[in-house]
């Protein structure tokens, strides 16, 4: 079959759409912007409302004949080399459901690195799935967690054979990659699925010196986030399915379970279009923007106090197979204050917005949709920062646990911890009881508590310590962290 990225279905529908002046007795309720709060147009612009159609009988008639949103898909799935591509309007926190509820059932075990987002924690939540932990590589000198190793993985199945399939989180937010094809190897072995949480990952088919991409390494299910490293609508997530291990059309009903009615067009046409921009110019673009991350560490290296972190700190021997150099992570211990302080100097005093933020570090995420002129910003900012750091409060120290102090047992299945009877006990008086809630320093949105896990002191200081110099901790009951939801004494 002839394949024409040329081609851009949702966009050409959209565009056929307006062409056509259809009149809509159906939602959306603004109606192509006519009814809109005149402060939201002139805020958003009318553009927003005009691309704001239903999908069926919108974009496609009632009984979608035209195979808009189908060809749609079957472009992004031949971009990637994935035998089936589905669109996602609710991000990769629903895609990466989907695919764990296709992998496992209700209290079916399922290999997981520890460092998984928050939203697979949900997922479990939801599923009633049972975790087997599988410990990321730690980093103790720079207290990071890596991707875990295959090795790792095959003791897991060996300890648990029953275990329905794995899922791992590669790259990770702060650049490093799994040996995803020696992962891949191990669960295959067994003909169990691998699931990669690629949210990060957006750009990687799209560049022979980047890290291999899931789908070439080997994966079964594939989940990435477009907003992320590409240039997709927030909310724009695809999942991607190969070979015969997960069905296409089971992975197809469990995303219906949880996926919206009402699916947007406007982000479908952003994945649409970042499809046909990365199939016809993805080398040239995302080489672009290796160049400048290249040129961008070399210059914030020289800068006193910072430091980069690059692939001779996180590859090598138990530590990271693969690294991808854009998420570009400044390490700030030389000039003594905290990732949080610096975050909020730099958008307060120069207007520039960090992404990872954590005790030490800073990230500075580069895109294709990064140029010199951005460069220049960033790097001028960070210099000012550089000069201001001896006159900054460098705010309370965060207590960090060594790698087993941050580990925990789980001793409930995280849906009964959840969904069972709780009750909020001090903080001080946590340690030994069972978490009923997630606790997660955000971002990058691995949670530090689960639902069923026994708490440990070590654990509750870093938390209570963290949001003291800054953390951000979007999910805990008691946002104060005065107090922690836990399962009831008696329920223990």
């Amino acid at each position: 079959m002839t394949v024409d990225h040329t081609r851009a279905p949702v966009l050409e529908a959209l565009a056929a759409y307006g062409r056509e002046g259809r009149l809509a007795f159906t939602p959306p309720g603004h109606k192509q912007a006519r009814g809109a709060d005149p402060a939201v147009r002139e805020v958003l612009g009318d553009a927003v409302f005009h691309g704001d159609v239903l999908v069926t009988a919108g974009l496609d008639d009632r009984l979608t004949r035209g195979r808009v949103l189908q060809r749609a898909q079957e472009l992004m799935a031949d971009a990637v080399h994935a035998d089936h591509t589905f669109f996602s309007t609710c991000g990769s926190s629903l895609s990466v459901k989907a695919a764990m509820l296709a992998v496992a059932g209700p209290h079916e075990r399922l290999l997981i690195g520890r460092d998984a987002h928050k939203s697979v924690v949900s997922g479990l939540v939801l599923s009633g799935i049972e975790p087997v932990w599988v410990e990321p590589r730690w980093d103790a000198k720079r207290h990071l967690a890596h991707p875990p190793s295959a090795e790792e993985f095959e003791r897991a199945f060996a300890d648990c054979p029953d275990a329905k399939g794995a899922l791992v989180t590669s790259p990770t937010p702060y650049g490093a990659g799994a040996d995803l094809r020696a992962i891949a190897e191990v669960c295959h072995r067994r003909s169990a699925p691998l699931i990669v949480d690629e949210a990060w990952g957006a750009h990687l088919p799209f560049h022979p010196d980047l890290p291999s991409w899931a789908m070439d390494a080997g994966a079964d299910v594939c989940v990435t986030s477009i907003h992320k490293m590409g240039s997709g609508l927030e909310q724009g997530s695809v999942f991607h399915l190969r070979g015969d291990l997960v069905p296409p059309k089971l992975l197809g009903m469990r995303a219906d379970l949880l996926g919206t009615t009402s699916p947007s067009a406007l982000i479908f046409a952003g994945l649409d279009g970042w499809r046909r921009q990365m199939a016809l110019r993805g080398r040239e673009l995302v080489g672009g923007a290796l160049a400048l991350a290249g040129s961008v560490r070399a210059a914030i290296e020289e800068i006193d106090g910072m430091h980069v972190n690059d692939r001779d700190d996180f590859c090598g021997p138990g530590a990271a197979h693969g690294f991808d150099p854009l998420p570009v992570i400044i390490d700030l211990s030389g000039l003594g204050v905290s990732g949080f302080r610096a975050a909020d100097w730099l958008r307060a005093e120069r207007g520039v917005v960090a992404h990872v933020t954590d005790h030490r570090r800073i990230g500075a995420q580069l895109t294709h949709g990064d140029d010199r002129d951005t460069a220049d910003e960033l790097l001028a900012a960070l210099k000012d920062l550089a000069r201001a750091a001896p006159g900054l409060d460098s705010g309370p120290r965060v207590e960090v646990p060594s790698p087993s102090g941050l580990r925990m047992p789980q001793v409930r299945l995280p849906r009964d911890a959840f969904f069972g009877p709780t009750e909020d006990v001090p903080l001080g008086r946590a340690a030994g009881r069972i978490a009923a809630e997630m606790i997660t320093p955000y971002p990058p949105g691995i949670p530090a508590v689960l639902p069923g896990e026994r708490l440990a002191g070590p654990v509750l200081r870093y938390l209570r310590s963290g949001l003291d110099a800054g953390m951000y901790l979007p999910d805990p009951s008691d946002p104060a962290l005065e107090t922690i939801r836990v399962v009831a004494a008696g329920e223990e």
